[in-house]
C-alpha cells in the first residue's frame, strides 16, 4: 500500500469529487487505491467522496467477487445553483474527453464513455 500522496497547495478548478467521478466514468470497475493515486488523494478519502456520491445518488455500486462495480446516474443534476439543470454526463464528457486526449498523446490506451455506465 502507497503512502500519504503529496499535497497541493492553491486552489483548483475542479473539486476532489468531481475527480473521483471522473476516474469511475472512465473505468467503473477502477480500485480504490487507484483512484486515490490518480486523483492525489488518500484512500480513505476516496471512500469517504464514494460515500458522499452515494448518498447523494450520484453513484451505485454492486459488488462483484472482490470486485466493485460502480454505475454513474448521468442524468442526476449538478448541486450548486448556478449550474442548475446541468446534468452529471455533461460535466464528465468533458472530463473523460479530456483524459482520454491526454493519454492518446502519451501513446497511452484511453478509457470509457461516461454516459455508458
Amino acid at each position: 500500500m502507497g503512502g500519504v500522496p503529496e499535497s497541493h497547495t492553491g486552489w483548483t478548478f475542479l473539486t476532489n469529487h468531481a475527480r473521483v467521478l471522473a476516474a469511475i466514468a472512465d473505468d467503473p470497475n477502477v480500485r480504490i487505491r487507484d483512484i486515490a493515486a490518480h486523483c492525489r488523494l488518500t484512500e480513505r478519502a476516496v471512500q469517504k467522496i464514494i460515500a458522499d456520491l452515494e448518498q447523494d445518488g450520484y453513484l451505485s455500486h454492486t459488488r462483484e467477487g472482490r470486485t466493485n462495480t460502480y454505475r454513474i446516474e448521468p442524468g442526476k443534476v449538478l448541486r450548486h445553483p448556478a449550474e442548475a439543470g446541468l446534468p452529471v454526463a455533461s460535466l464528465l464528457s468533458l472530463l473523460v474527453e479530456d483524459e482520454a486526449r491526454r493519454e492518446r498523446a502519451d501513446g497511452s490506451v484511453s478509457g470509457g464513455n461516461p454516459t455508458a455506465h
